[in-house]
């Protein structure tokens, strides 16, 4: 288990193991690949960030994750893998979300991103994300960071 502080300075707790904080988190976050090239969208209001959201009512995490993925950047997922589960105490409430990787192949253009401005596309994800205006908080964080490592630990790229 990992413990740091994310962009805010609150309390985070990542895992790679099997759902450690909850069997029912409310939140997804999914790392994509389409292509070779990393799937991200531009939250209108964070900037660039891999998707995810909430897991609505009479749906899974998994089910919420593909949701997310559909909604925000029109990707169509292929196969998508658990990496971990991460938790986050903040001042007025604490926040699980499970991580997936996910292999896009296809994605489809959408009349609607819902809060996104759609797809991005990158070849690599930039080393000084962390300071990098263009990008979310979401992105700033050693969640990133870990799950890049975990990702590749553990081959998911190979199969991407």
């Amino acid at each position: 288990m990992y413990t740091f502080k994310d962009y805010y300075n609150n309390e985070v707790k990542l895992s790679f193991d099997d759902h450690p904080f909850s069997l029912e988190p409310k939140h997804v976050w999914v790392v994509c690949r389409h292509k070779d090239k990393w799937l991200l969208t531009k939250h209108k209001g964070r900037g660039y960030e891999f998707p995810g959201g909430n897991v609505e009512e009479g749906e899974n995490a998994k089910e919420a994750a593909i949701r997310e993925v559909k909604e925000e950047t029109g990707g169509n997922v292929e196969k998508i893998y658990y990496i971990g589960q991460y938790n986050v105490t903040g001042r007025n409430e604490t926040v699980i979300k499970n991580v997936y990787f996910a292999k896009i192949n296809q994605l489809i253009q959408q009349d609607t991103y819902y809060e996104t401005e759609g797809p991005i596309l990158l070849k690599k994800i930039p080393s000084n994300v962390r300071y990098n205006h263009l990008y979310s908080f979401i992105m700033k964080d050693g969640v990133l960071d870990y799950c890049m490592k975990q990702i590749r630990k553990t081959r998911l790229l190979a199969r991407a």
